[in-house]
């Protein structure tokens, strides 16, 4: 198989993924018109139709972090779906049950989710209904002999075109000032920095990426030069609410370095702020150091501004 057959196909194949989560609707961020993200759904659907199971389960199954899954967890709890009870084979353990207001809500979703099914197979006569569940189990068979796809993630990943360091610099601004209660001077620090970004672009060592999930933007990263030789920029770290729990975060990270390894950059160099405590969860877990801590009154409020730094050759991808 050549160069150009292998490209066509994995081309087939992630236009196959993006046509059918466009069909099925599965990658709404509120999925059936509910109040509920996929991922959020996900972890009702489990403990509907599997029953109550340890946290680190649900973990385990869905591919969720155990940050991400506390967090919906918690909203749960409050919400009273759900509730965590001593396990049966260890009592020094909790495990996660559905309350019966939890299945009140959640019977709803699943009752929509089987009727939107039905409508779509509905249009298919019963020929091509047979044809499509045999290409199904087709599919399940192939790709389950593989223990699972290295990179199966609801999202794919772009370079920028015009239009996204716009979204970025307006995202940044909204996300920052609703989570951390940042003032617009931040939005404005972050237009300038894809300003002076798009303005000396230099694409054999500069790139700036953009995930999507169902064709909408819901991340971004940037590689840019630093001014100092053989160092690159890590910046414009944004994931947004309703793609957490995929390791998005973490494969944009890895994207910079793969890049920046191919352009021959030999460490990368990032500022964050001691308040951006996911990301900076993220670095460490790259093998970023902290090399410098200032404290300062920035976004209208006390923070430390950080300098963090990674030598490529010992990144973990």
């Amino acid at each position: 198989m050549t160069d150009t057959d292998l490209n066509n196909r994995v081309a087939a194949v992630r236009s196959f993924n993006r046509f059918f989560t466009r069909q099925i609707g599965v990658l709404r961020e509120g999925l059936l018109h509910s109040d509920f993200t996929l991922t959020e759904t996900r972890v009702l659907y489990e403990l509907a139709h599997h029953g109550e199971q340890p946290s680190s389960a649900l973990c385990r199954d869905l591919g969720l972090d155990r940050g991400y899954l506390s967090r919906i967890v918690a909203k749960f709890e409050g919400a009273g779906l759900v509730r965590k009870v001593p396990s049966a084979t260890d009592a020094r353990s909790k495990t996660l049950q559905m309350t019966e207001h939890g299945r009140e809500v959640y019977e709803p979703l699943d009752r929509s989710s089987r009727e939107e099914v039905g409508e779509m197979l509905s249009q298919l006569g019963e020929d091509d209904q047979l044809r499509l569940l045999e290409a199904m189990g087709t599919i399940r068979e192939l790709l389950g002999k593989q223990a699972g796809m290295k990179y199966a993630q609801p999202f794919v990943l772009r370079t920028h075109v015009p239009g996204d360091l716009e979204w970025i610099t307006r995202r940044h601004g909204e996300f920052y000032g609703k989570q951390l209660g940042w003032d617009a001077s931040f939005e404005a620090l972050v237009g300038q920095i894809c300003a002076d970004f798009e303005r000396n672009f230099n694409p054999a060592l500069e790139r700036c990426w953009i995930a999507e999930m169902d064709g909408q933007r819901v991340g971004s990263i940037a590689v840019a030069q630093s001014g100092e030789e053989g160092v690159a920029k890590l910046r414009l770290l944004l994931v947004e609410e309703q793609a957490r729990g995929y390791g998005l975060g973490s494969t944009l990270v890895d994207e910079c370095h793969r890049f920046a390894r191919a352009a021959g950059y030999r460490a990368m160099q990032l500022w964050t702020t001691d308040q951006q405590q996911e990301a900076r969860k993220i670095y460490m877990s790259k093998g970023y150091q902290l090399v410098a801590s200032e404290p300062v009154h920035a976004f209208g409020k006390d923070m430390a501004n950080e300098t963090w730094r990674l030598d490529l050759s010992q990144a973990s991808c």
